[in-house]
């Protein structure tokens, strides 16, 4: 996994998890890797992986089973799909609709270049 500077790298990985949820990866109540497999699997400090698993299962994005290891939350897939479109919509729209103005692309365009597939 190639990491940026624009988030903390545990966040990242807490990210990809949700986006490997998101992908029908792992369904509800469905055992995910371990700890260690997962730092293993992206290279990266046993401790990271933890952070990352600490951060989602305080979301509420998975659970700990003693002895077993960690498993999705039923009804994960749509927690996350709100999150994300929570954060598309006030974060990252407003960003890119200032874009267009600024450059004077309009929604016709958009249209006609993703829509039509021109």
């Amino acid at each position: 996994m190639n990491f940026t500077t624009e988030k903390a790298i545990y966040v990242q990985i807490a990210d990809r998890l949700c986006d490997e949820v998101l992908a029908g990866m792992y369904g509800d109540d469905e055992r995910i890797p371990s700890v260690r497999e997962y730092a293993v699997l992206l290279e990266v400090n046993a401790n990271t992986a933890v952070k990352s698993y600490d951060l989602l299962e305080q979301r509420g994005v998975i659970y700990k089973k003693r002895g077993l290891g960690y498993f999705v939350t039923a009804g994960a897939k749509q927690q996350i799909l709100k999150e994300r479109r929570k954060e598309f919509m006030e974060t990252r729209l407003p960003e890119m609709f200032r874009q267009m103005r600024m450059l004077g692309i309009g929604m016709e365009e958009v249209t006609e270049k993703w829509v039509s597939g021109s």
